[in-house]
């Protein structure tokens, strides 16, 4: 059997029914992808959910980055590439390039994960998988042209913009609010006319601690620069806010536009 190549592409279809008021493809959607590309290449070199679900541990998501010149029109068809750039004992970073079938480049992903057990939802050696194979698969030569996950810093300036309740389709397959929905909850925060004024130019999320279905997230945004946001989700634990009950932080966010001429 032919040993996988360390960089894995596959093909994908912006779907119409996936596409915005312009007929470009959601971020959210774009996102998914990513995601979907990470879980076949994992899967294809046996450190994927498939196999680690026999042995209680799955990968969950803690900080994603994605930068684009330009997002895919509806029925365009584009490959997301995807390798692993680094392993260590609890995280291990994995990059995406979006692109075009006649070789133009949307743009970029980075992404930093971590394999948790699934009874104890607490981190695990990820070199222990096969004694650590995932080395083997480490490619530090392509380019991935983008900044890291940032540390999103916001201050007491923050402002409640929202609040929402969180149900089934919240809710992912491991069991607590999925990683996309979180960036379509941001996204929402901001109207319509915003879009047709402004391009998502850059979009990072870092996951903090575990929501799940029925939990009330609250949204906290902040203008940190000219057209540059940052948003803090937390859940309230216990009674409702206001009424003594406690608010943990699960995520946060940065997104950074560009206008459209």
């Amino acid at each position: 059997m032919q040993t996988p190549s360390k960089v894995g592409r596959y093909p994908f279809l912006a779907e119409p029914f996936h596409c915005d008021f312009s007929q470009h493809l959601f971020m959210g959607h774009l996102g998914n992808h990513m995601l979907n590309a990470a879980d076949f290449h994992s899967n294809e070199r046996s450190f994927g959910m498939n196999y680690l679900s026999t042995i209680h541990r799955t990968w969950v998501l803690s900080r994603l980055a994605i930068e684009m010149e330009s997002m895919p029109r509806a029925y365009d068809r584009f490959f997301v590439e995807t390798w692993v750039e680094g392993a260590m004992k609890y995280f291990t970073s994995r990059n995406f390039k979006v692109s075009g079938e006649d070789g133009s480049v949307f743009g970029y992903g980075r992404s930093v994960w971590a394999m948790i057990d699934t009874e104890t939802r607490q981190p695990t050696d990820i070199l222990q998988v096969h004694n650590g194979l995932i080395h083997a698969y480490v490619e530090t030569d392509k380019p991935c042209p983008i900044a890291s996950p940032s540390r999103v810093k916001m201050t007491e300036r923050a402002r409640l913009v929202r609040t929402i309740e969180t149900h089934y389709n919240d809710v992912d397959m491991n069991g607590h609010i999925n990683s996309v929905k979180y960036i379509e909850h941001v996204l929402d925060l901001f109207p319509l006319d915003w879009y047709r004024a402004h391009f998502l130019k850059r979009f990072e999320m870092a996951y903090v601690a575990e929501a799940h279905g029925g939990d009330q997230l609250s949204f906290y945004m902040e203008e940190t620069a000219a057209n540059e946001y940052c948003i803090r989700i937390v859940k309230h634990v216990g009674a409702r806010e206001g009424d003594g009950g406690e608010l943990v932080e699960v995520a946060r966010s940065k997104a950074k536009f560009a206008n459209i001429c």
